[in-house]
């Protein structure tokens, strides 16, 4: 049963504080003036977790590290939204769902929630104390259910957001999983026979003193450069990994890789267009869901996970703030300019001056296009905002499909090449003086 923390005042105008027990405020308040007192406030008391909850069997929490993954969370928000259309309570949801969850920082997180909820918190109040686990853009929409009387609709919403963004992240990483399978597995092969094959012909030409043709000399010379600097072969991609994630700690370094990565050689279109669909996205089903559109506005920039979008996001909020319509300052702010850091990214990695060059072409290029300004401009006028954006979504969402296929279909061809082209350089390099030296010998 709740507890009530309530203050009133007696016959003669005395205040008191005291605490009763009911089923219900009404029911409490009733009570209250039964005993012949005036009430002035009353709230639920949030009362600690007893010790003997903690030691409950099955309540104990595990240890846990990191946070929680989004494939989790997303069959969470489908369950909880299955088991709220059924009618359930919402702690009696949790609990079902707290007792199939495995142990880790998810069932932790599940457990603080439902002692936050039987202490007297909403269950957004409950998640907003989790962070691991439920972010800022699931706390917001959770609130704008409650607040509305929808928590189930505002579930289902969620539930198909979460389901089409992982959906998204299948896709793509399922289509890179080939390449980089075969990039790697072709690596680690040729580099064995840089180390181990290619030195032991090298002994054999020296022993019969043969000349060798220029491609074999250029081929151990490869040869004897790896297994000097082995080291270098793994130690590289660490060292420009590490490189990027130190500079990005910083502003302008953040800004200036994020840019690179929207219009960079062969990728950049599949960044820009799956960042699209997801603020897009996010930003629908926030508004759709009753978020206000400021608060909207600032949950979808710090969610989009580029440097160059949460710029954009925070224009247009800005503008709103100052009168404004979406739809003009995303189409005004969307468009990027010349960032020191991001000309030195397309020099390092895009053959130095003409990839400078191919970034002076695209510096001015913008990350949203006519067709979602135009969309978001009607969506404005007709009132009908989130369909729109729902609408930018699902095409981005397609278009991102269609190109992750394409790219890993032309990347098939590019690396028979590439890998042939490797094997036979070696074949040719090799063979051709151990021709030359079986010939010698037969004369």
């Amino acid at each position: 049963m709740p507890t009530f923390q309530f203050e009133a005042m007696d016959s003669t105008g005395q205040e008191i504080k005291d605490v009763i027990e009911a089923t219900s405020e009404e029911e409490a308040q009733a009570t209250i003036r039964q005993m012949g007192y005036f009430v002035t406030k009353i709230a639920v008391k949030k009362q600690k977790k007893a010790a003997a909850e903690k030691n409950k069997p099955g309540r104990k929490r595990a240890f846990a590290i990191g946070g929680v993954s989004s494939k989790v969370l997303t069959a969470f928000t489908r369950q909880l939204s299955i088991l709220q259309d059924a009618g359930l309570p919402i702690l009696r949801s949790l609990r079902i769902l707290e007792n199939q969850s495995k142990p880790g920082r998810f069932k932790n997180s599940l457990m603080d929630v439902c002692d936050e909820i039987e202490g007297g918190s909403t269950l957004s109040e409950g998640m907003a104390k989790c962070p691991k686990a439920f972010n800022r853009l699931y706390v917001n929409m959770i609130k704008a259910g409650e607040a509305g009387g929808a928590l189930e609709i505002i579930l289902q919403r969620l539930a198909e957001f979460q389901e089409r963004s992982e959906s998204l992240k299948r896709k793509i990483k399922g289509a890179m999983i080939y390449p980089v399978v075969v990039i790697t597995v072709a690596v680690s092969i040729l580099t064995f026979i840089m180390i181990k094959i290619v030195p032991s012909f090298e002994k054999i030409f020296k022993d019969f003193d043969t000349e060798l043709p220029n491609m074999t000399l250029v081929l151990i010379a490869i040869s004897n450069a790896a297994v000097s600097y082995w080291y270098l072969i793994p130690g590289i991609p660490l060292v420009l990994w590490l490189f990027i994630k130190l500079l990005r700690k910083f502003n302008a370094g953040r800004i200036g890789w994020d840019m690179f990565t929207l219009k960079m050689p062969i990728f950049g279109p599949l960044v820009e267009k799956n960042i699209l669909a997801r603020t897009t996205r996010t930003l629908g089903t926030l508004v759709s869901s009753g978020v206000p559109i400021l608060e909207a506005l600032n949950i979808t920039r710090d969610t989009s996970g580029n440097a160059m979008f949460e710029h954009l996001f925070g224009k247009i909020s800005e503008s709103i703030r100052e009168g404004e319509s979406i739809a003009k300052p995303m189409k005004e702010y969307s468009k990027m300019s010349f960032h020191p850091l991001c000309a030195f990214f397309w020099c390092f990695f895009v053959a130095g001056p003409i990839g400078l060059l191919l970034y002076m072409g695209r510096m001015n290029a913008r990350v949203v296009d006519d067709l979602t300004v135009n969309m978001v401009d009607v969506g404005e006028e007709t009132g009908e905002l989130d369909t729109m954006l729902y609408k930018v979504a699902d095409t981005f969402d397609e278009e991102v499909s269609v190109l992750t296929e394409s790219l890993v279909s032309l990347m098939e061809p590019l690396l028979i090449i590439v890998l042939g082209g490797a094997v036979g350089f070696i074949v040719i390099a090799l063979f051709m003086p151990l021709v030359k030296l079986i010939t010698d010998l037969s004369h």
